[in-house]
């Protein structure tokens, strides 16, 4: 969760991300700002970590997290991975470092990709 100045800092009048949203590790960009919303809804999201110790879901240790930029179509993402099923469950990670996850998608809805503000940064 993100003091309220900075959530200012980040999210437009019409509440899209003002910046470009960025993996934390590597800096290569996930999403064009303007393309996502923002949200507020409590998701679980495990450690971060490389993607083939995510894939196995293993591991409870994570993150409630509730601060999420909601993307409604997957080609609208520059630079995003998905690992594979967990439950009804992919986790976004980081399509070049494979780091994350950054965000959560539930195989249920299809409209719905979640970034997690506190998991990326932004430029």
């Amino acid at each position: 969760m993100e003091p309220t100045g900075q959530l200012n800092e980040l999210v437009s009048a019409e509440g899209r991300n003002r910046k470009a949203v960025l993996c934390q590790r590597c800096g290569s960009r996930v999403l064009q700002p303007g393309t996502a919303l923002f949200s507020r809804r409590q998701l679980f999201l495990p450690s971060m970590r490389k993607k083939p110790a995510l894939a196995d879901g293993s591991n409870p240790d994570g993150d409630l997290l509730q601060d999420h930029w909601l993307v409604n179509d997957m080609f609208t993402f520059e630079n995003v991975g998905f690992t594979k099923d967990v439950g009804n469950i992919k986790f976004l990670v980081c399509a070049d470092c494979e780091i994350g996850p950054i965000g959560w998608h539930c195989l249920d809805d299809k409209n719905s990709f979640y970034v997690a503000l506190e998991r990326v940064s932004h430029e």
